[in-house]
């Protein structure tokens, strides 16, 4: 495959005191990841440095390079946009403003790349909410950061897991927040870009699956205050009319149950716990996150900093590099000629 065929990622450090320069480095130690992609960190070259140290991957060299002409995208070689923001003797570990803004930066800066056509999509290590915030960014997440960003005024986020892929009707509100905020248009909206998502990933006529809110999906009236009826049932319909493949509102045990074996290709949840819990269950480490609606591609691993065994070089790096594979996919099919 030539350069030309293969994507640049932008690949943010995330939180530089938790676990992404480690599973960074980790990831672009797999040589053969190079073809398929131009994959270009945005960060701190310091910091990738004590990482590969770290992880005992000495014969990797760090890059720092100040535009992504500058990259020379070769296996064993990891190129970075190097922003040096972050202090040497930053302990790994600890919540830090510093880092927080880092993290805030790294981001800022690829949205830019990404809007001006510089690179084909954007997989984000993770950040941390307290750092972020201590650090003057006053986000619940990376989703609401990159909608702000991108001038967007409404995104979704959908999980992929083995077998299982979930977009969110709500995400980081409280969970009597989040059954207020929903509504028909909202839940309309996210079936929609659910379905945009998959047909452009291959998938003609996608099988969507749409959780209820309450136990059994309301039973009828017999749980809740006819949420379903209100707020799910008139979506779903609307949908229905535009010739999808949407069924809804099930009872969201057995629907995710459905979904694991293969009868839909995308489930629905309302709200974050019954999104997220189930695709955990399936696969943490192979688990992706992936912001749709945006006007770039935007994947990311789907799981924490990891304080707990940041600087140790325990981190598995495995949802990242699932997190690329998909985001170079979606770069493909974004940039393919029509």
């Amino acid at each position: 495959m030539n350069s030309s065929d293969r994507p640049v990622i932008a690949i943010t450090m995330g939180d530089a005191a938790g676990v992404g320069p480690e599973i960074i480095v980790k990831a672009l130690a797999h040589a053969d990841l190079y073809d398929r992609c131009r994959p270009l960190v945005v960060g701190d070259a310091q910091r990738l440095r004590r990482a590969a140290q770290i992880c005992g991957l000495t014969q990797l060299r760090i890059n720092p390079v100040e535009q992504v002409e500058d990259a020379r995208f070769e296996p064993g070689v990891v190129d970075c946009i190097d922003l040096k923001l972050i202090p040497s003797d930053l302990p790994f570990g600890k919540i830090s403003a510093v880092a927080g803004d880092g993290a805030y930066q790294y981001i800022a800066k690829s949205v830019e790349l990404a809007m001006a056509g510089k690179v084909g999509a954007i997989c984000t290590a993770p950040l941390n909410k307290e750092a972020l915030h201590a650090g003057g960014h006053f986000y619940p997440g990376h989703t609401e950061m990159l909608a702000e960003l991108c001038g967007v005024p409404e995104v979704s986020m959908m999980l992929t897991a083995p077998n299982l892929r979930v977009v969110h009707v709500t995400v980081h509100i409280g969970l009597i927040d989040a059954i207020a905020r929903i509504e028909p248009g909202l839940v309309e909206r996210t079936i929609a870009r659910g379905h945009a998502t998959l047909v452009k990933a291959g998938i003609a006529n996608p099988r969507i699956g749409v959780c209820g809110i309450n136990p059994h999906a309301g039973e009828n009236g017999l749980f809740g205050h006819g949420e379903e009826e209100l707020k799910i049932i008139p979506a779903v319909e609307r949908c229905q009319a535009k010739g999808w493949n949407v069924e809804g509102p099930l009872p969201a045990d057995t629907l995710f149950f459905r979904a694991g074996r293969g009868d839909f290709d995308l489930v629905v949840a309302m709200y974050h716990d019954q999104g997220h819990g189930p695709v955990k269950v399936m696969g943490i480490e192979a688990g992706v996150n992936i912001t749709i609606g945006l006007p770039v591609v935007r994947t990311s691993v789907d799981h924490g900093t990891a304080f707990d065994i940041a600087g140790t070089g325990k981190a598995d790096e495995r949802s990242l590099l699932e997190a690329l594979r998909q985001g170079i996919a979606l770069a493909s099919r974004e940039h393919a000629p029509a």
